[in-house]
C-alpha cells in the first residue's frame, strides 16, 4: 500500500501563522510524529528558543533551554534522509537532534537562507509556503541575547491540522483533555492554598482593637489550675482530697478531643481530594465522549458525500450506456404542461383584458358573452359582403371603374371590400414538378451502391461465356 503523498498544518504564533506543508511520502515516520506532537497539544506554549540570522529559527522544546524533547514513540527516532529533498532556499522545515545521527525527538527548525551545510544531517520533511515565510522572516529578526535566543521570544500559541495524511494516528491524549486537566489542576491548587490559608489564620493580638473584640474578652472566663505540694504534705489521704480528680481526666479529654479533631480533618480532606478526583475523571470521560462524537458525525458526513458522489457516478454511467433515468428525476423533470388554448387566451385577456365577474365564492368568472358577439356580428357581415357570383363581382368591378373612385374608395372608414377577396390555386402543378425535376437532383447513396452492385454482376454475367465457365487468374 501506497504511503500518503499529502499533509498540512497551520501553526499559530504570536507573530502570525505559519503554513506548512509536510512531505508524508518521501518522510513518513518524521511526519506522523510531529502530526501526532500537535494532536496532543504538545507544542502549546512552547517559545523559539533559538534564532541564528540569515540561518534558521529553532523551536519544539517544552523546557525553553533547547536541551529538551520528547517523542511520540516514546525513544529517539532514525534520520529520514532523501536524495530529493535539499536545503536549497528558505522556509524549510526540519528536525534537530543533539549532534549525533538518529537522535531525533519533538526539536524542529525553519531555514532563513540557502544551508547546503545541512545536507544529509537533519531529516527535512516540509516547507513554509503562501506569504507566511514572512511570519517567518519576523522571527529571524528579533533581538537577541549572547546566547542566541530572543529577548522577547515568540510562542506557538497552537497547531491545527487542515489534511492529516495518518489517519491512524490515536493520541495518546488529544489536546483539549490536556487543557481541562490543566485547568482542574490550578482549580485543586487553588482550593488547597484557600484550604491552608484559613486553618493556618491566627488572631494578631498586637493589633488594635475594637469594641466588639473587646466585649468578647470581657465575657472570657479562665480556669486557674490549683497548686498543689505534695512534699509538703504528711498525710497521703489530705493528698488525695486536695487533688481534685476532675484536674487529671479533662487532660486526657482534651487529648482525645485534639486527635479526633485532627483525624477528622484529615478525613474531610482526603473525602475532597477523592471528590475532586472523581469530578477530574467525569470532565475527562465528557471530554472523550465528546470528541467521539464529532469524529462520529465528520464520519457520517464523509459517508454522506462518499454516496452522492457513487449516485452521480451510476448517472452519468447509465446516460452514457442509453440507459433510462431513476423515477426521482423523470419526476423532478415533470412539469404541468398548460395547451397551446389556453396559453393564447391568457395573453389575450392580459392584452384585450376580458371583463371578469366574481361568484359567491369571491372567485373570478370569466365573461365571454362579448366575444360570442363579436364573432357573431364579424360572421353575419362576412356573409352580407361576399359576392354571390362571378358575374356580379365583374359588374362591380365596371361600376368601379365608370365612377372612377378607385383608390379613393379605398380610404373610406367603412369600407368593407377586402371581406370580399378570394384566394384561387391552379388546378395543376405540372410545371412546377418539371422544374423542380430539372433544377434538383436528389441523391440517394443506397441507390447509388444499388446500382454499382448492379453493374458489377451485370459485368460478370458478361464475362462467364468469354472464359468457358473457368474462372481466370490474373
Amino acid at each position: 500500500m501506497a504511503l500518503p503523498t499529502k499533509g498540512r498544518v497551520i501553526i499559530d504564533t504570536t507573530v502570525g501563522e505559519l503554513d506548512i506543508e509536510l512531505w508524508a511520502k518521501e518522510t513518513p515516520r518524521t511526519c506522523r510524529n510531529f502530526i501526532a506532537l500537535a494532536m496532543e497539544g504538545y507544542y502549546d506554549g512552547v517559545i523559539f528558543h533559538r534564532v541564528v540570522p540569515d540561518f534558521l529559527v529553532q523551536t519544539g522544546d517544552r523546557t525553553g533551554t533547547g536541551g529538551g524533547g520528547e517523542s511520540f514513540y516514546g525513544e529517539p527516532f532514525e534520520d529520514e534522509i532523501h536524495p530529493r529533498l535539499r536545503y536549497a532556499h528558505r522556509g524549510l522545515v526540519g528536525m534537530a537532534n543533539n549532534g549525533e545521527k538518529n537522535s531525533n525527538d519533538s526539536q524542529f527548525f525553519i531555514t532563513l537562507d540557502r544551508a547546503d551545510e545541512l545536507h544529509g544531517k537533519h531529516t527535512l520533511f516540509g516547507r513554509c509556503v503562501g506569504d507566511t515565510i514572512y511570519n517567518v522572516m519576523k522571527i529571524g529578526a528579533l533581538e537577541l541575547d549572547d546566547n542566541g535566543k530572543p529577548v522577547y521570544p515568540p510562542k506557538i500559541k497552537s497547531i491545527r491540522i487542515i489534511e492529516n495524511p495518518f489517519e491512524d494516528i490515536v493520541p495518546r491524549i488529544t489536546a483539549a483533555e490536556k487543557r481541562a486537566q490543566q485547568l482542574a489542576r490550578e482549580r485543586a491548587q487553588r482550593e488547597r492554598e484557600e484550604e491552608m490559608r484559613r486553618k493556618g489564620a491566627k488572631k494578631d493580638v498586637k493589633l488594635l482593637s475594637f469594641q466588639d473584640e473587646e466585649e468578647e474578652e470581657e465575657n472570657l472566663t479562665f480556669k486557674k489550675k490549683a497548686i498543689s505540694r505534695p512534699d509538703l504534705i504528711d498525710n497521703s489521704e489530705q493528698l488525695a482530697l486536695s487533688l481534685n480528680p476532675d484536674m487529671l481526666v479533662p487532660s486526657k479529654q482534651s487529648g482525645s478531643k485534639e486527635k479526633s479533631k485532627s483525624s477528622d480533618t484529615k478525613v474531610d480532606f482526603i473525602e475532597q481530594e477523592k471528590s475532586k478526583r472523581q469530578k477530574e475523571d467525569s470532565s475527562i470521560v465528557g471530554i472523550r465522549e465528546k470528541h467521539a462524537k464529532e469524529e462520529q458525525s465528520v464520519l457520517t458526513e464523509r459517508q454522506k458525500k462518499i454516496d452522492e458522489l457513487e449516485k452521480d457516478i451510476r448517472r452519468m454511467k447509465n446516460k452514457q450506456e442509453g440507459g433510462s433515468d431513476s423515477e426521482e428525476e423523470r419526476a423532478k423533470r415533470k412539469r404541468k404542461t398548460t395547451s397551446y388554448l389556453d396559453e393564447e387566451f391568457a395573453r389575450y385577456e392580459k392584452s384585450r383584458g376580458l371583463k371578469s365577474k366574481r361568484d359567491g365564492k369571491g372567485k373570478k368568472v370569466r365573461d365571454e358573452g362579448d366575444i360570442l358577439a363579436k364573432m357573431s356580428a364579424f360572421k353575419s357581415k362576412i356573409k352580407g359582403v361576399l359576392p354571390e357570383d362571378d358575374a356580379e363581382e365583374g359588374a362591380e368591378a365596371d361600376e368601379v371603374e365608370k365612377t372612377g373612385e378607385g383608390e379613393a374608395g379605398m380610404e373610406v372608414d367603412d369600407d368593407t371590400g377586402f371581406l370580399s377577396h378570394k384566394l384561387y390555386f391552379p388546378k395543376g402543378n405540372e410545371e412546377e414538378v418539371s422544374k423542380a425535376e430539372r433544377d434538383y437532383e436528389v441523391i440517394d447513396p443506397r441507390q447509388r451502391s444499388a446500382r454499382a452492385r448492379e453493374e458489377e454482376r451485370e459485368k460478370r454475367r458478361r464475362m462467364k461465356p468469354r472464359d468457358g465457365g473457368r474462372g481466370s487468374r490474373r
